[in-house]
């Protein structure tokens, strides 16, 4: 049976071991949305990930609505990608980004218009905050679609132009393909709305603009399958989300990976079933799991063969050295959620690799 520090293909990805970096948003790019230098040894340190996934990527401005979260729709975020590419690789790391259009959660103070999706629908509050920061969304005519894919197949371009090992397509957590393929946020009556298939039609689109630009064997596809997530939910996810699984089985990608909420999960919770069992029999490529993983689950289900590969995402944000720590059973450093999202070194370079205090 394979373990954790096994290795694995990913499509024309090859990995040395099943440990996934998982999208992190961590906020310090600049106010336009470039890379800084920071993140150059971010990731750099991280680079002992099988695959690094990096943070939410914006395709477009409109799309983006989260400050300081790094961009690929222009020529200055290509640019200051390449030397994070560049020393993720020296590092002998594999790397890709995740793709982002928030769709009715991009905040509209940060882009300066309300934002789009499937149907007018109004996401609720964030935790914690106290007043609800989102405003209305416009449903997306013909034209919107039209312009957002051609934003997908200029951010694709722009991943590959960077030197990224390929892309990463974020499909979940109640962002904008989330919110086409669930009938709780999508209240289309045209061809993108009504039936499972229409609703999935976005997604196949979007697909098709990524691997016409990054290979079907460089492409992977993040969902989200069970229960609510930002608002965003479905009478009948598994009529949804197997479909969905079997079309990007039809395609060759490289891989999918799932976010899976329990129901005492840190990052929400849920009694809806997971849909791992089902949508791994409709998926065949590499399954990666998420959510809530330590060494024990994460090889236990690697052994029952629900799962190829395990993505990691805080326990990655504080150790640099994650796979190391959990082949040798070093102690883990412990996450501050303090400085998940402030600008500077702390709390996002300064966390210590083994031997260093």
């Amino acid at each position: 049976m394979p373990t954790l520090f096994d290795s694995i293909a990913y499509g024309a990805i090859s990995a040395p071991n099943r440990l996934v970096m998982a999208p992190l948003t961590r906020g310090r790019s600049t106010a336009d949305h470039v890379p800084t230098d920071i993140m150059i040894e971010y990731y750099r340190q991280r680079a002992s990930a099988g695959l690094i996934i990096t943070e939410g990527t914006g395709i477009s401005h409109e799309g983006l609505g989260w400050p300081s979260a790094p961009g690929l729709w222009n020529d200055a975020q290509v640019e200051a990608w390449k030397p994070v590419v560049a020393a993720v690789h020296e590092a002998g790391g594999r790397i890709v980004p995740q793709l982002w259009h928030l769709g009715r959660l991009a905040r509209k103070d940060v882009t300066g218009r309300a934002p789009f999706s499937s149907s007018a629908t109004t996401a609720p509050t964030r935790p914690g905050a106290t007043e609800n920061a989102n405003v209305e969304a416009v449903a997306m005519t013909r034209d919107d679609i039209a312009r957002t894919l051609d934003d997908y197949s200029r951010a694709a371009r722009n991943a590959i132009a960077a030197g990224f090992d390929g892309v990463a397509l974020h499909a979940a957590n109640g962002y904008l393909i989330d919110q086409f393929m669930r009938d709780g946020t999508n209240f289309r009556d045209d061809e993108y709305g009504g039936s499972v298939d229409n609703r999935l039609r976005l997604l196949r689109e979007v697909m098709e603009r990524l691997v016409a630009e990054a290979g079907a064997d460089r492409t992977g596809v993040r969902f989200s399958p069970n229960g609510e997530t930002q608002g965003c939910d479905d009478s009948n996810p598994e009529a949804v989300f197997v479909p969905a699984a079997a079309h990007l089985q039809s395609l060759g990608i490289a891989f999918l990976e799932l976010r899976e909420i329990g129901a005492n999960g840190t990052f929400g919770s849920t009694d809806v079933p997971k849909l791992s069992p089902q949508i791994r029999k409709a998926f065949t490529g590499p399954l990666i799991l998420n959510q809530d993983y330590d060494l024990a689950t994460a090889q236990a289900d690697l052994a029952s063969g629900i799962a190829d590969a395990i993505s990691f995402g805080r326990p990655f944000l504080a150790n640099p050295d994650l796979p190391e720590r959990l082949r040798t059973g070093a102690e883990l450093n412990t996450p501050n959620p303090r400085t998940f999202y402030t600008p500077g070194p702390e709390g996002y370079t300064d966390y210590p690799a083994l031997g260093v205090s």
